[in-house]
C-alpha cells in the first residue's frame, strides 16, 4: 500500500486541502461557449454554462488565457496580466462568472503565464523605444548579434514552435523567445519582473481566484552568461538543476515566494506546475514550500497499455508520497491529440518519444479514416477514464472530452491559427483540432456554440457528440461521466491503493480503503470475475464504461465495484 497524504495534512482544514483530490475541468475560453455572436468564446459564454458544468460534478475549472493577447499562440500570449481581453468580457463579467460558479461550490483555478508576455505588452513596446542598455530592456533578454553588424542571432538556439529562437529588433539588437517571436522571454533576474508577478498573483487572489496553473513553469530562470553554448553544445548539457534554461534550481527561489503569497490566504490559494521534467525532479515544484502541486503527464503519454498503466500509477503514487503533494491525472488537454482519437490509432512508432502526440500523419493527411477505428478509440477512452476516476488524487479533464469528441483533423490550411504549423512549414500539424469549439446543439450555425459561426471550422459530425444528442441518452459519454463524478466522491477515501493481482498482465485490479474496486480489461478477451474475488466475498457493480456484469468485465473496459451494503 503507498501512503501518500501525511498527517499534518490530513488534520488540516478541508477548505484548505480541497484540490488534492478535486476534479478539475479545463476550459479553453475561446473554445467553450460564445455569448455575443462574434464566433470567440467569452466569459459571459461560460456563465451561460455554469448549470451544465454543476451537473457534470466537477469541482473546479481551470480558465486557460483569457487576457488581453493578439492570439499569436491562442491566448498564451499576454498583453496584459490583470484584464480580460475586450473581445472575451470584462472584469465585471469575471467577477460574475466567479460568483456564479462559487455559488455551485465550483473552484476556480486561471492560468498564469510568466516564462514570457506578448510583445504588444506594455513593457516590450517600452523597451523597444528606450534602446540599447535601457532599464526597460533589461525586463527581457536582449543580445548583440554575431558575425559582421551582428547581422547574425546570438546563437543558433531553435524556439519550441521552429524557427530560430532570436529575433532581430529595428535598432539592430536581439530578443530571446523560447516560443513565438510574439512572445519575448522575460528575464527573471530582474527584481522588477518577479514584482509584478507578484502583484498580478495578489490582484486575481483578491478577486475570489482559487488557484493557479503555471505554464511552462520549468523555463522561467535562466543562465545566460557568455558566451553561449551552441545549439549542439547546449544539448549535451546534463538538465540536473545548472541548465542554461530549462528546469534550473533557482526557480525554486521565485515560488518559495509565491508560496508566501498563496499562503497568506484563508484559505491558500493553490498552484499546480506545468512542468516537463524527468520524474526525480518533480517533488520539487510539487512541495509545500514550492507551488504544492505538479501536473503529471505520465498516463496522457502512455498507449493503452496494462503494464505501462500500473507502473506509471505505482511510480506517481510514490513520487506524491516524496513531496507529501497528491498527484495529478490528465489524459487530454489544449496541447495534444485527445484521447479518443489517440486511442483509435494504430500503435505510435517504438522509436515515437511522445505517444501523446501521435497521429501526426494521420493529421497531416487530414484524417484517413481508415487508420483510425472510432469505435474502438472510444471505448478505450471511456475506459481510461475511468480507471483515471478512481485513482487517489486530483483529475484534470479536458473541455469536450466528457461528450467523447475526437480530434477535428481536416481544417483547411488558411482557416488554421497554431504558431507551430507556420513556424514548421506545415511539418508539425499543430494544436488546433483539439481547440475546435464545443458543440451544445445538434443543429444550429455553430452547433449551438453561439449565435453565429466558430473561429475554427466543425465538423458535421459534431452533431452526434452535442450535448443535446446526449442528455437524454442514459448510454452516452456524457451520462457516463456524470455518473462516475457522482460516484467519485464515495469512491475517493484516504490517498492509497492496493493492487490486487488479477492472473493476467492485461487486466488491472485495485482497492481503495473503503474497499471499493477499479478493475480495467485492456485486452481483447472478457475477464471474468468470480464471487469470490468480490470485496469481502460479495459486492455490486456499479458502474461499466461499456457494459459488464459482477461476473465478467468485457474487452477494453472498466468497471467500479461498490462494497454491498
Amino acid at each position: 500500500m503507498t501512503e501518500v497524504l501525511p498527517a499534518e495534512t490530513r488534520e488540516a482544514d478541508p477548505a484548505a486541502v480541497w484540490w488534492r483530490q478535486a476534479v478539475v475541468y479545463q476550459i479553453y475560453p475561446r473554445s467553450f461557449a460564445d455569448a455575443n455572436g462574434d464566433g470567440l468564446g467569452d466569459l459571459p459564454g461560460i456563465l451561460t454554462r455554469v448549470d451544465y458544468l454543476a451537473e457534470l460534478g466537477v469541482d473546479a475549472v481551470w480558465l486557460s488565457p483569457f487576457y488581453p493577447s493578439a492570439l499569436a499562440d491562442g491566448g498564451y500570449d499576454v498583453a496584459d496580466y490583470r484584464d480580460v481581453d475586450p473581445r472575451l468580457g470584462t472584469l465585471d463579467d469575471f467577477d460574475a462568472m466567479v460568483a456564479a460558479l462559487h455559488a455551485r461550490g465550483i473552484k476556480v483555478v486561471v492560468d498564469i503565464v510568466p516564462n514570457h508576455t506578448s510583445d504588444l505588452h506594455e513593457w516590450f513596446q517600452e523597451a523597444l523605444a528606450a534602446g540599447r542598455g535601457s532599464a526597460a530592456r533589461e525586463r527581457y533578454i536582449f543580445r548583440e548579434g554575431t558575425g559582421p553588424d551582428g547581422a547574425e542571432p546570438p546563437t543558433d538556439w531553435l524556439s519550441v514552435f521552429g524557427g530560430p529562437a532570436w529575433h532581430r529588433v529595428e535598432d539592430g539588437q536581439w530578443y530571446f523567445h523560447n516560443f513565438a517571436k510574439e512572445q519575448p522571454d522575460l528575464n527573471w533576474d530582474n527584481p522588477e519582473v518577479r514584482q509584478d508577478f507578484l502583484t498580478t498573483l495578489r490582484f486575481w487572489s483578491d478577486r475570489g481566484v482559487d488557484g493557479f496553473r503555471i505554464d511552462v513553469a520549468h523555463m522561467l530562470t535562466k543562465d545566460l552568461t557568455e558566451p553561449l553554448p551552441s545549439r549542439e553544445e547546449l544539448t549535451r548539457i546534463p538538465i540536473d538543476g545548472n541548465h542554461p534554461l530549462i528546469d534550473r534550481d533557482d526557480v525554486h527561489e521565485i515560488y518559495a515566494e509565491w508560496r508566501q503569497l498563496f499562503n497568506s490566504y484563508d484559505p491558500p490559494r493553490t498552484a499546480v506546475a506545468e512542468a516537463w521534467v524527468a520524474s526525480d525532479r518533480v517533488p520539487r515544484y510539487a512541495s509545500p514550500e514550492s507551488l504544492g502541486q505538479s501536473f503529471n503527464f505520465d498516463l496522457l503519454e502512455a498507449d493503452f497499455d496494462a503494464p505501462s498503466f500500473r507502473r506509471i500509477v505505482t511510480d506517481n503514487l510514490a513520487l506524491a508520497a516524496q513531496s507529501g503533494s497528491s498527484s495529478t491525472w490528465v489524459l487530454s488537454n489544449h496541447d495534444v491529440v485527445r484521447h479518443a482519437t489517440r486511442y483509435g490509432l494504430p500503435p505510435a512508432p517504438a522509436d515515437s518519444t511522445a505517444p501523446a502526440r501521435h497521429g501526426g500523419e494521420w493529421l497531416l493527411g487530414g484524417g484517413d479514416e481508415a487508420l483510425l477505428d472510432r469505435e474502438r478509440g472510444a471505448r478505450r477512452a471511456r475506459a481510461a477514464t475511468l480507471f483515471l476516476l478512481g485513482l487517489p488524487g486530483s483529475a484534470y479533464l479536458y473541455q469536450g472530452e466528457e461528450l467523447g469528441l475526437h480530434e477535428v483533423a481536416d481544417i483547411p490550411e488558411e482557416e488554421r491559427q497554431d504558431p507551430t504549423f507556420f513556424r514548421t512549414g506545415g511539418a508539425e500539424i499543430g494544436r488546433d483540432g483539439c481547440r475546435v469549439p464545443l458543440p451544445w446543439t445538434a443543429s444550429g450555425p455553430s452547433f449551438g456554440f453561439g449565435p453565429e459561426g466558430a473561429h475554427l471550422p466543425q465538423p458535421g459530425w459534431f452533431a452526434q457528440y452535442a450535448v443535446e444528442s446526449q442528455e437524454a441518452d442514459a448510454a452516452s459519454t456524457l451520462s457516463l461521466y456524470r455518473r462516475a463524478l457522482g460516484l467519485r466522491h464515495d469512491l475517493q477515501s484516504g490517498e492509497q491503493l492496493d493492487w490486487i493481482e488479477t492472473g493476467r498482465d492485461d487486466v488491472l485490479r485495485f482497492r481503495r480503503p473503503n474497499g471499493w474496486q477499479v478493475v480495467t480489461n485492456f485486452g481483447t478477451e472478457p475477464y471474468e470475475l468470480g464471487p469470490s474475488e468480490l470485496a469481502s466475498g460479495d459486492g455490486e457493480v456499479v458502474l461499466s464504461s461499456d457494459g459488464g456484469t459482477a461476473g465478467s468485465v468485457p474487452a477494453e473496459t472498466t468497471i467500479w465495484i461498490a462494497p454491498a451494503r
